[in-house]
């Protein structure tokens, strides 16, 4: 992901691998408020979190790992 500050629109999505890869978004904001409620997300459902911005997509663990 290329490198943002936390005040950029970001969309936060659960894609489930269970119901098909159907997505469903928890939240249009700002980077850290995304960060913020993926944080607070269950393990299981954090596993399946990715954050998109106007040009790129990453996976939310992927992201906190780095």
């Amino acid at each position: 992901m290329r490198t943002i500050s936390s005040d950029v629109a970001v969309r936060l999505y659960h894609l489930d691998e269970g119901e098909g890869g159907a997505a469903s978004t928890l939240l249009y904001g700002t980077l850290a408020e995304a960060l913020t409620l993926a944080a607070e997300q269950p393990e299981d459902i954090q596993a399946g979190l990715f954050l998109q911005t106007s040009n790129d997509v990453v996976a939310y663990l992927d992201l906190i790992e780095e």
